[in-house]
């Protein structure tokens, strides 16, 4: 692999000295004498490295090196000059350079540089890949939140860590269910053992049991070998099982089982097998209302609902949503500079987001394919997220007006102490307040 490289020099003599000794070791070099240039070279190739000489017309070498930083942030520049000196050095390493090369230097030397340059440049995006390998593989994600009722049901999910109680989170889809799961875990004193999800939607009734419990040969057509469940998988560890409302009757039964007494059977087999499991149940449907149907067992769910974690929707969350957005940006951006214009942001802070963070973090993520420059601009965001726009410019009655005002200060207050104060009223009329409107 060899590297993009770009040199920007006004002397031309110099620049074509450069050139020869770059295609010498194999790089073709991109060569400009108009520093005017750059910025139109850089919007249609990617460059690895850049040298740039300082002192230049009509534009100097530290606004070429503004410019590659503000608009390629991933390249690595070199300032290149004859008038060097420590503080000129400091100046553009401080603002962005990563080294400083000073003319005259002759063959070896720029060879050696450059290959020092090229070298530096490799780590650094190795690193930006072995970061996101690693969140990848590692499947957990930091929970993060300032939202009251969640830092509560963090807290919870923290005391209970530790135990072997069962825990029943519930919450819409995209709330942050599986993270919670994986934080009680890793919390706890299963956190070296295996930690096992099973989505009971997206399994079959037919092949579900045989998921969960495994089966043992010439139990059923295709039942070729024995095979392991998840449970047995999980065994020392937790099971996550998400959307438990799914499950059939005649599946909740054999969970019951397990719960009770700690044992479960095979597809197929008679003997029964003993396993040593936590079970964290999620789902995304009310429970209360799937009892009074007779669709979900009422002794299950009070084996399950020895410990009960609500997680409430981002629309709930207002002061959640600059926070997200501000860590999708920082996961997404690997080593580029990406922003948020403030017009973008705006945006995101008033759309419903039905698909909670899940949602969000999907709209950060296909904007930063999509930008171009420094910024995620409105252009950039899901139809549905710009439409917020139209949307919020709607006449409000004075309710809608009260009920986003105090939104918008309890989004920036540090306590209700404080959001009381800036509002004029006291704590007891905030909280009368927040629990009318929801908030």
């Amino acid at each position: 692999m060899t590297p993009e490289v770009l040199v920007v020099d006004d002397e031309k003599n110099i620049l074509n000295t450069i050139g020869i000794c770059l295609e010498s070791v194999g790089i073709k070099p991109k060569l400009t004498s108009k520093p005017q240039e750059v910025l139109g070279l850089i919007n249609e190739k990617h460059f690895d490295l850049a040298f740039v000489d300082l002192k230049m017309t009509p534009m100097d070498g530290m606004e070429v090196l503004a410019e590659i930083k503000k608009y390629s942030p991933a390249t690595t520049v070199v300032i290149m000059t004859a008038h060097g000196t420590i503080d000129s050095a400091v100046d553009a390493i401080k603002h962005g350079a990563h080294d400083y090369l000073q003319k005259p230097f002759d063959y070896d030397e720029l060879k050696l540089f450059v290959g020092k340059v090229w070298d530096h440049h490799r780590l650094r995006e190795e690193v930006v890949q072995l970061r996101h390998q690693l969140q990848s593989v590692s499947g957990t994600q930091e929970i993060v939140t300032r939202n009251r009722t969640m830092l509560d049901q963090l807290d919870l999910a923290r005391r209970v860590a530790d135990s072997t109680i069962s825990v029943l989170i519930e919450g819409e889809s995209g709330t942050g269910k599986e993270l919670y799961a994986h934080y009680i875990h890793n919390n706890g004193a299963r956190a070296e053992k295996p930690f096992i999800r099973v989505n009971c939607a997206a399994i079959p009734e037919q092949l579900l049991e045989s998921e969960l419990f495994g089966h043992v040969r010439g139990s059923f057509t295709g039942a070729v070998k024995d095979r392991q469940g998840r449970f047995e998988l999980a065994d020392g560890g937790t099971i996550f099982l998400d959307e438990i409302a799914e499950l059939s009757l005649s599946i909740q039964a054999k969970l019951l089982r397990v719960l009770q007494s700690k044992e479960y059977e095979r597809v197929g087999e008679s003997t029964p097998r003993q396993v040593d499991v936590r079970i964290i149940a999620a789902t995304n449907r009310n429970l209360d209302e799937a009892l009074k149907e007779g669709s979900f067992r009422q002794d299950l769910f009070y084996r399950l609902n020895a410990v009960r974690i609500k997680l409430p929707p981002l629309r709930e969350r207002p002061e959640d949503v600059s926070l997200l957005i501000h860590h999708f940006l920082k996961k997404f951006s690997g080593a580029r500079k990406i922003e948020i214009s403030p017009e973008a942001e705006q945006l995101l802070r008033v759309h419903r987001w039905s698909g909670n963070v899940r949602e969000l973090e999907n709209a950060i993520e296909r904007a930063m394919l999509l930008v171009s420059e420094g910024a995620i601009r409105p252009e950039h965001l899901p139809d549905d997220v710009k439409a917020s726009r139209q949307n919020d410019q709607h006449p409000l009655s004075l309710e809608e007006m009260e009920k986003n005002h105090i939104r918008r200060v309890l989004q920036t207050a540090k306590d209700y102490d404080e959001a009381a104060r800036i509002l004029g009223i006291d704590r007891k009329t905030l909280l009368n307040k927040r629990k009318r409107f929801d908030l």
